[in-house]
């Protein structure tokens, strides 16, 4: 498996010295969150967007991924939310990352069966141009579909190709899912995996990997004993927890817990 880690945890770092962080630690690629106050997002120009390309490129490193926030199952009419998708999917294609995330969001007001169908109905839509542009989109374990089981329920409905699931271990295990029945439910779907570590259920303040309470072990191992050879990528929620530890000097024990754990379960 290949490493990465997410931009969510060094927001607004410049390219070059997140690229740097990689490569001194021995990741493979990194996630971008693609936000306005990040230096990757949906209004960067073509020359912009072919230099984010070219930094990578020149770094040896892959662009696993642009993290977006559109919400699929979500209340309201359907255009705002192609709108958002077509313009992330467009944002990887041009810097040569092959997976885009949205999350499911669906509200209170609605059903279950209600928010199923309208983000299968979306998925399907944006289907067809991820499909021309190379790209795939992934709905990630989250929110109103944090779950597994949830998310095959709208994936199920969709079947296409181009749309993938993205297995955010900390929500399916808050979900009260086992990593065993997770990866059951999501591996005929699964695009890449995010790892991470929480100080507890009831404080989910990220923690360095190995620290916390989630079940790492148990998800590589699952992983590894189905041959599943895909990416994991820390993600390491500073964004939103500020006085969490910063996160470049976990980045080399992490990676080493990470690589330790994938040589004990091959």
């Amino acid at each position: 498996m290949k490493l990465a880690f997410s931009t969510l945890g060094v927001p607004g770092l410049p390219l070059s010295e997140v690229t740097a962080l990689a490569t001194a630690h021995g990741y493979h690629g990194v996630e971008l969150r693609a936000h306005p106050e990040e230096p990757v997002h949906t209004g960067l120009g073509a020359e912009q967007r072919a230099d984010v390309a070219a930094a990578f490129k020149a770094a040896g490193l892959d662009i696993l991924g642009v993290a977006g926030y559109a919400r699929v199952a979500a209340p309201g009419d359907d255009e705002p939310v192609f709108t958002e998708v077509r313009a992330l999917i467009d944002l990887a294609r041009d810097i040569g990352a092959p997976y885009v995330r949205v999350f499911p969001g669906g509200g209170d007001e609605q059903s279950a069966e209600e928010a199923d169908a309208t983000a299968a109905r979306r998925l399907g839509t944006a289907a067809e141009y991820a499909a021309d542009r190379g790209v795939r989109i992934l709905l990630e374990t989250h929110d109103s579909h944090r779950t597994g089981a949830d998310a095959m329920r709208v994936l199920g409905l969709v079947g296409h190709r181009q749309v993938g699931a993205l297995w955010d271990v900390m929500h399916t295990w808050l979900g009260g899912e086992q990593p065993v029945d997770s990866f059951a439910a999501l591996s005929p779907h699964l695009g890449y995996v995010q790892v991470k570590d929480i100080a507890s259920a009831e404080d989910t303040t990220p923690v360095a990997l190995g620290a916390g309470v989630l079940p790492l072990t148990d998800v590589v191992e699952v992983l590894s004993r189905n041959g599943w050879d895909g990416w994991l990528c820390w993600e390491y929620e500073k964004r939103w927890y500020a006085d969490a530890a910063p996160l470049p000097g976990l980045l080399a024990p992490g990676r080493e817990l990470l690589s330790r754990l994938l040589n004990e379960s091959a």
